[in-house]
């Protein structure tokens, strides 16, 4: 199938992150050219003030260098900007005469800072606080001037005058309202703030209109509408952004206040889309970090046509990247008709916390000082949790590190959502490297290095594994001594290299040992496997039937396990069984602990001919599957209704003999309450009960017995099959080679998991990606 052709304009960190998602969705959907204006590899914008700052170096925020894009065949014009769309032939043109065609256009122009139109602004000295190029025009300019004027006293604005400060200038913050940063903000939490920053250093000028900025060629100071001045070699508009939507208009792509798309992010022309600070959704445009890569996702997903539900719109919240002060800012903050809060104040340390309810829902919140309970919190806000009176004071509490939101979050959860980094990948690192502060972390991991939002979580995750509390370790997921790389950084690379086998896996990912080794050649090929459908047709040369039917024993003969789904057989497989058994004079037959008849002893010449005469299908004895589904028909005398239970058992087992899985499942569908005792140890269980069916996961055998979790309960035979079936698919989706279920639901959570599958459209996708693997296995199997 031909590669379609993907352009995207902007090589920003909106439009870099959704083409890391397509490689990751699809890496065999696009050829992909990208156009970004400055001369330079993507680098993240938000991180300019932590240079400005002295924190951290140009080389520290790029993105992805040149390697990045040549080893995923990703084509980058730098330094070179589109200027026509045109819809018509499909095409982009550049400033360099350059004609691209495409199949889909993604536009993510991002914005473009906002320059107050005031008399003398074409003064040498007066920048905007937005490029590279402009942290280093303040960076040599504070090497020869002192005075420093930024006109904003918003986010970037503070950022700004920060990274001035430490440059060794006087800086002063002009803003047009009567306090800082009131987007975000209340007048209290902006009164602590200010006065923080003043015992920094920084001076304020507030309910300031700027009218002209003055000098002789360069800037010499700035005078106010109220008559008051101020001198100034240096002067940062930080006044905000606006959409970059020019080239948008000009295409005739329709435009509001950005460009305007729907829940796909597709614009109102065909085959274009745009994401990021240029797009309009549902009548916001977002300027934060978060929501641009949650857009990211869900068009990455779109164009490889996997499912998802779409982009609803996102909760913003706020971290103030400025050294020594905690601020934290998310949701509403206004106060319509309803909204009560609750407030917490602290003079002498500095400390303001409040947090606004609509009834029995936190909306918003604001936190100056000690912003630990932010994560907790901003949880609470996007998860919409209904929240009693007597608890809500408590959200406002700064946690016990053993008790906080991060401390109990599974270790597969993403604590930076924006670069992906898991609380298992921190806790690696710090144990690996002795790490002990925030920025220690983000310059190992990345977390917190983006928008900044997590950096209260990862200090709470620091607290928490310097707490007594702390007893998580770091499981080591490498495969064997082949290799370095886990299990998930390999599967990412198999991915985003398109791997297509074992050879090239172990060449291209520098195996030690280059044929790989019992450990991790069988786990490559389950993924390789999972990844691509015909691997195991074309590689593997697995023979299903031989598989089936080879079961040795001791004494050199082998066994065979006639397929009764569900347990049960009718009289004219009975006779077929028995009259093999007599044919071939196997005295051995028996009925084992699984519930079917196993017909031993036979002789391997004799064997093709067993399994010619019995014409049945055969159940496997070995490999990763589902095993033969317990029923405990007879285990006890009652007179409930066994019937519903043979029913899903005899589904389920149809459904998925022939299914590939990371791990041997046993499940067994109890028909009442009087046969569940010794099931529930089972990896799934399904019981009958008033009223429905619950169903049990994680169950454990062996030296530690341990029942299963109550997952959920459903009320018919066809939920039970497809809440079981979406399970195991989702099991097979995300867990790891030879991963216990009790080992995946402890490490990816059962509340997550509910969460999956309780998702209608997600549980839907899952059986139908379930149902095409087994298409697609069967007639692998039917033509080997």
């Amino acid at each position: 199938m031909r590669k379609q052709k993907l352009v995207l304009i902007g090589n920003g960190m909106a439009g870099v992150r959704c083409l890391e998602n397509i490689i990751k969705e699809d890496p065999e959907a696009y050829r992909i050219t990208v156009f970004g204006s400055e001369p330079r590899v993507s680098y993240s914008r938000i991180m300019l003030s932590s240079i400005l700052q002295g924190e951290t170096s140009f080389e520290d925020i790029v993105i992805h260098d040149h390697s990045w894009y040549e080893g995923n065949n990703v084509r980058l014009y730098s330094g070179e900007t589109v200027t026509e769309i045109n819809q018509n032939e499909k095409t982009v043109i550049t400033d360099k005469y350059r004609e691209v065609a495409y199949d889909k256009l993604i536009i993510a122009t991002g914005s473009s800072p906002f320059m107050l139109p005031l008399r003398g602004i074409d003064k040498k000295g007066v920048i905007s606080f937005r490029t590279i190029e402009d942290c280093r025009s303040m960076m040599k300019t504070a090497k020869k001037y002192k005075k420093a004027v930024v006109i904003g006293g918003g986010l970037l604005g503070l950022e700004a005058a920060r990274g001035l400060l430490n440059l060794g200038m006087t800086v002063s913050v002009v803003h047009i309202s009567s306090y800082l940063m009131e987007r975000q903000l209340d007048s209290e939490a902006s009164r602590m703030l200010q006065e923080e920053l003043e015992s920094q250093g920084m001076n304020f000028l507030l309910n300031k209109e700027s009218k002209e900025i003055v000098g002789e060629g360069r800037v010499e100071g700035i005078h106010f509408k109220d008559g008051s001045k101020i001198g100034a070699d240096l002067v940062v508009m930080a006044v905000g952004v606006r959409p970059n939507i020019q080239l948008a208009q000009k295409s005739g792509i329709e435009t509001n206040k950005g460009i305007l798309v729907d829940d796909f992010l597709k614009t109102r022309s065909r085959d274009i889309y745009a994401i990021g600070e240029c797009v309009e959704h549902n009548g916001l445009v977002y300027g934060l970090v978060k929501p641009l890569y949650e857009q990211g996702a869900v068009l990455a997903k779109h164009l490889c046509e996997k499912d998802t539900p779409g982009y609803p719109g996102s909760v913003l919240s706020t971290q103030l990247k400025i050294s020594g002060i905690d601020v934290f800012s998310a949701g509403q903050l206004t106060s319509p008709h309803g909204t009560k809060s609750i407030r917490y104040q602290n003079d002498v340390k500095r400390v303001y916390k409040k947090i606004y309810f609509q009834e029995n829902r936190a909306i918003g919140a604001v936190l100056v000082g000690d912003g630990r309970a932010g994560p907790k919190i901003l949880d609470t806000i996007l998860k919409q949790k209904v929240v009693s009176d007597q608890d809500k004071s408590s959200l406002l509490e700064s946690p016990d590190p053993s008790k906080s939101l991060v401390a109990s979050l599974p270790p597969s959860e993403q604590v930076c959502t924006c670069n992906s980094v898991t609380k298992e990948a921190i806790i690696s690192a710090v144990q690996q490297n002795g790490l002990s502060t925030v920025s220690q972390v983000r310059d190992c991991t990345k977390a917190s290095s983006s928008c900044g939002g997590c950096k209260t979580a990862v200090a709470e995750l620091l607290a928490y594994i310097d707490s007594n509390h702390f007893n998580e370790v770091a499981e080591d997921r490498t495969f064997c001594d082949c290799t370095t790389l886990t299990e998930e950084e390999a599967v990412r690379q198999i991915q985003m290299k398109s791997l297509v086998n074992l050879q090239e896996v172990m060449k291209e990912l520098e195996w030690e040992n280059k044929e790989g080794c019992p450990t991790c050649r069988p786990a490559l090929e389950y993924y390789l496997s999972m990844i691509y459908p015909e691997y195991e047709k074309q590689n593997v040369g697995l023979t299903l039937r031989k598989q089936m039917t080879t079961s040795p024993q001791n004494n050199q003969t082998l066994a065979v396990v006639p397929q009764l789904y569900g347990g049960m057989l009718d009289f004219k497989q009975l006779r077929k069984i028995t009259d093999v058994a007599e044919k071939y004079h196997l005295e051995q037959i028996a009925v084992a602990g699984n519930q079917r008849i196993h017909l031993m002893g036979m002789a391997r010449e004799d064997l093709p001919k067993i399994v010619r005469d019995l014409n049945m299908p055969l159940h496997s004895q070995s490999g990763n599957n589902v095993e033969t589904i317990q029923t405990n028909i007879g285990y006890h005398v009652c007179r409930c209704d066994k019937s519903p239970s043979l029913k899903i058992a005899k589904e389920l087992e149809e459904k998925l003999e022939f299914l590939r899985i990371p791990s041997r499942i046993k499940v067994a569908i109890s028909a009442c309450e009087h046969d569940a005792s010794e099931s529930k140890t089972k990896d799934i269980v399904a019981m009958k009960v008033n009223g429905g069916w619950e169903i049990y996961v994680g169950g454990m055998r062996g030296n530690h017995v341990r029942a299963g979790e109550l997952l959920c309960v459903v009320e018919t035979e066809k939920q039970t099959c497809e809440m079981i079936a979406g399970f195991i698919q989702y099991f097979r989706e995300s867990a790891h080679y030879l991963e216990q279920i009790w080992q995946w639901v402890a490490r990816a959570g059962l509340i997550h998991i509910r969460e999956v599958l309780f998702d209608k459209e997600v549980l839907a996708h899952l059986l139908q990606s379930l149902d095409t693997d087994i298409s697609r296995r069967k007639g692998s199997l039917v033509n080997m």
